[in-house]
């Protein structure tokens, strides 16, 4: 009996070490390199000015003329990275997860706090978010404190976006007026709470091949939906919507 109980105190001893061990291992990952701001300084610098920061990607929405623009978060908050320089073969690397290095430019359109004029160097490590629920944060202040986090928006339900030639509701426009056509930016509203509120599937991030620009497409009047995207912000929230689940 006194072997069975000391070899269980020893399994113990061996995988509390483990867990301290992978604890170790992400705080070391999560310290920054010298000269690299957290997020709280970079948040804290003055617009213009050069900021280094080390953070994740997690979603990329477009490269065009050797210039990237990349949705990325590190454990402490979001970095979005407009027309930084890239490669198109560098622009391959950038895999959901990957570590950067970052320098550039601290900037702000329309409220949108942004990185430009960047480059970046990629370094070893590995990090994707997790999709925080903020569905109660709509109508609070504090939601551009998660400005370009990956977010999620639960229970709500779809409202009228506008109205077609005829007069009638419509589930959603092409383009913010409905002057769009197939392919173009796709604008819906949702409610919770009694409020409404407008999302927008991207189409540089989410084409209309994309699972999430169908589902916006069939979308009813009254449907109930889950969402995840990036709480982008442009004159207020403009959330990009990434995946779509109609219940």
């Amino acid at each position: 009996m006194k072997k069975i109980i000391a070899l269980l105190v020893s399994l113990t001893l061996v995988f509390a070490c483990v867990g301290c061990g992978s604890k170790e291992e992400a705080a070391a990952q999560d310290t920054k390199s010298e000269g690299v701001m957290t997020y709280e300084e970079y948040m804290a610098a003055e617009l213009d000015s050069e900021v280094v920061v080390e953070t994740y990607v997690q979603a990329k929405q477009s490269w065009w003329d050797n210039m990237a623009t990349v949705y990325t978060q590190d454990k402490d908050g979001a970095y979005f990275l407009y027309n930084m320089s890239c490669s198109e073969e560098d622009y391959e690397k950038l895999t959901p997860g990957t570590k950067i290095k970052v320098t550039g430019y601290k900037s702000e359109w329309s409220g949108e706090i942004e990185i430009i004029d960047a480059t970046f160097e990629i370094e070893e490590g590995s990090y994707i978010a997790e999709a925080e629920d903020i569905t109660s944060l709509l109508a609070s202040d504090d939601l551009i404190n998660h400005q370009n986090e990956f977010v999620s928006f639960k229970d709500m339900t779809v409202e009228a976006a506008g109205q077609d030639d005829s007069g009638n509701d419509v589930a959603f426009l092409y383009s913010w007026d409905g002057s769009g056509q197939d392919g173009d930016d796709l604008y819906f509203n949702a409610s919770v709470d009694g409020a409404t509120y407008n999302f927008v599937i991207e189409s540089y991030l989410c084409d209309s091949t994309t699972e999430v620009y169908n589902t916006v497409k069939n979308l009813k009047i009254g449907d109930k939906i889950d969402m995840e995207g990036f709480l982008y912000w442009y004159e207020g929230a403009n959330p990009h919507i990434t995946s779509i689940t109609v219940k």
